[in-house]
C-alpha cells in the first residue's frame, strides 16, 4: 500500500481504466471459450450498439487483452481472442458473474 501512495498509482483505477465501461467485460467474458468472428461476438452482446462494438474491441486491442486475427479471404473475415494478458482476467469476470447469479437468485427469494 505504501508503494501505492508514493507513486501515486492506484492498482485498482488501472484496471478500471482498461475494463471499466458497460461493454468491455461483457465482450471479454464472451471471448472465454475462444476465437469469435466479429458479427458473431457483437450479437452475443446483447445491447451493445456497432458504433460501442467498434470502439471496445478497438480499445481491448489497444491495451492488449484482445488479439484481432483477419484472414485474406473475401468477404473479409476477422476473429477475436483473447490474448494472455486478457485470459488472465477470466478468473475475476468468472467471479463477477458468480456473484450476478447469486444477486439474482437473492432476488428471486
Amino acid at each position: 500500500m505504501e508503494a501505492e501512495k508514493s507513486c501515486g498509482v492506484c492498482p485498482l483505477a488501472e484496471t478500471m481504466e482498461v475494463i471499466g465501461s458497460k461493454w468491455k467485460p461483457l465482450i471479454l467474458f464472451h471471448l472465454r471459450e475462444g476465437a469469435e468472428r466479429s458479427g458473431v461476438l457483437q450479437r452475443q452482446v446483447k445491447g451493445i450498439t456497432n458504433k460501442m462494438f467498434t470502439q471496445s474491441i478497438r480499445e481491448l486491442e489497444a491495451d492488449g487483452l484482445v488479439v484481432r486475427k483477419m484472414y485474406p479471404v473475401v468477404p473479409p473475415k476477422v476473429e477475436y481472442m483473447l490474448s494472455m494478458r486478457g485470459k488472465s482476467l477470466l478468473p475475476i469476470l468468472e467471479q463477477l458473474d458468480q456473484w450476478g447469479r447469486e444477486v439474482l437468485l437473492a432476488e428471486q427469494v
